[in-house]
């Protein structure tokens, strides 16, 4: 439990650092004189760095020490926090967030693998993922509320101060009481892959948030997606042919574990879009401060905090499917509410009603995720599996960024839109949010099924034989060749 509390203070300092930011963007907007774009980039930048090495992270921390590379994470991420904090330009707060995503890229999903070989048992395990879905919702209660604090009281610099102290405390802990753990296999670095994987995902991002500037016809846009289409192709041809890839492509044999990435995605981007649309609302349209904004979003994150561990509990008890049906009916059901009634002037009860229904689905869908995630796999590979969990989690919320903020950027492309464009935009977004949900909903459903699990049970024993059979590259190569 000392160990599961020590992973769950890394877990709080970034997510409080992402959930206090939300509420500081219009106050970031006004000092560094920041685009829309530009706030986007402040989060994205972050995500997509942390996506693009989280998965590198979890097989280096398998293979060199969890423990060493978890310290180094926290070391780094407090490192970027205090050169955040100092940032005199939009540039070099830009940069000093893809610093702190370095050391994040660091921190979860070793924190989830040194969580998964500490609780051996599947109930405890469940019960553990609980708490860590917990921490979740105590940031995001916690988060809103003390960074419209510190925003209103001292400005949005001291939001990243926030996290030295937690981040110190994290670090002499772990190096005290955490034990050194590494896999019986260590995997070997995958550095063509990696880059692929981040010029994918970063030319993506690219395209869908420099789009309504240049627009999506111009030549750089097109070349963005064509560029992040060769870089999928090119992992997806690559990857299979090494004895040991940056991403595993035989995890996807089974269904719930292909089911998870996905539903984690759809997940992660309602959240990322649902932040952003929520601070713009409350603070561009409805004038309010930062910290009645985070009071506004209470409700919600009230509700995260309450659902996270009931959601691992009753994975422990009933498996992941009543999680992810509820997630996915409430998501829909916020994202479908606010589509019809989007309003500068939205009546506060219908307000918080949507708030907590989002609350309630985004609390419920975390535990699944990762607990999918992780069970069935080796534990010898509980880092890379984790760490392509927390993967798409990012992805997921770069996308919600990336693609709601574009569709505001495009109302405001002329220097700030007529009230009705802004609500159509809002109506817009909240329709992609409530898509989302319903892919939840669907896929929770479909991947988690009596033939779905007995996939995984294929694929959790092919890995445990190959992982015994410990092939070569070429004999590898000639397994992928026939089939």
């Amino acid at each position: 439990m000392l160990v599961l509390a020590i992973c769950c203070m890394s877990l709080l300092i970034v997510s409080i650092d992402v959930t206090a930011l939300n509420v500081a963007l219009p106050a970031i907007r006004q000092d560094l004189d920041a685009s829309v774009s530009g706030l986007q980039w402040v989060l994205d930048a972050y995500t997509l760095v942390l996506a693009s090495l989280l998965m590198l992270a979890g097989s280096t921390a398998d293979r060199i020490g969890r423990r060493r590379v978890f310290r180094t994470g926290l070391a780094l991420f407090v490192l970027g926090s205090l050169v955040c904090s100092l940032a005199p330009s939009l540039s070099w707060l830009v940069a000093a967030r893809v610093l702190q995503a370095v050391g994040g890229s660091m921190l979860n999903p070793v924190a989830m693998s040194i969580i998964t070989n500490t609780f051996t048992d599947p109930r405890e395990r469940a019960r553990a993922i609980g708490v860590w879905g917990g921490v979740v919702g105590l940031s995001m209660a916690a988060g809103p509320m003390l960074g419209g604090l510190l925003v209103d009281v001292s400005g949005w610099q001291a939001i990243f101060w926030l996290n030295v102290p937690i981040g110190l405390a994290a670090l002499l802990l772990t190096g005290r009481f955490v034990p050194e753990s590494r896999a019986a296999h260590a995997r070997r670095p995958d550095p063509v892959g990696q880059a692929l994987m981040m010029l994918m995902l970063g030319s993506l991002t690219y395209g869908i948030i420099e789009g309504p500037h240049h627009g999506y016809a111009s030549p750089l846009v097109v070349g963005c997606g064509a560029l992040a289409v060769l870089a999928l192709a090119g992992l997806l041809v690559y990857e299979p042919r090494r004895a040991e890839p940056l991403i595993d492509l035989r995890f996807f044999r089974s269904v719930p574990f292909a089911g998870a990435t996905v539903v984690a995605v759809c997940a992660f981007a309602s959240l990322g879009g649902f932040l952003f649309l929520t601070t713009l609302h409350l603070q561009e349209e409805r004038g309010l401060s930062a910290l009645s904004t985070g009071l506004h979003m209470l409700p919600m994150a009230l509700m995260t905090l309450i659902c996270g561990p009931l959601s691992g509990r009753l994975v422990g008890a009933r498996g992941p499917r009543p999680s992810l049906v509820t997630a996915g009916v409430a998501l829909t059901a916020t994202g479908v509410l606010f589509a019809l009634t989007a309003s500068a002037d939205l009546p506060l009860p219908v307000l918080f009603a949507g708030y907590v229904a989002f609350g309630i689905g985004f609390g419920f869908v975390n535990a699944p995720i990762t607990n999918t995630a992780v069970s069935g796999m080796p534990r010898a590979q509980a880092g890379v599996a984790a760490g392509l969990a927390s993967t798409s989690r990012q992805i997921g919320t770069s996308l919600g960024v990336a693609v709601v903020g574009a569709v505001m950027a495009a109302a405001t492309a002329d220097g700030g839109a007529a009230r009705a464009g802004l609500e159509s935009a809002d109506r817009t977004g909240w329709w992609i949010i409530g898509a989302c949900g319903f892919a939840v909903l669907v896929l929770g459903a479909l991947s988690t099924g009596r033939r779905a699990r007995a996939t995984a049970e294929r694929a959790a024993r092919y890995l445990e034989d190959e992982a015994g059979a410990a092939p070569t590259a070429p004999a590898r190569r000639s397994e992928v060749a026939q089939g």
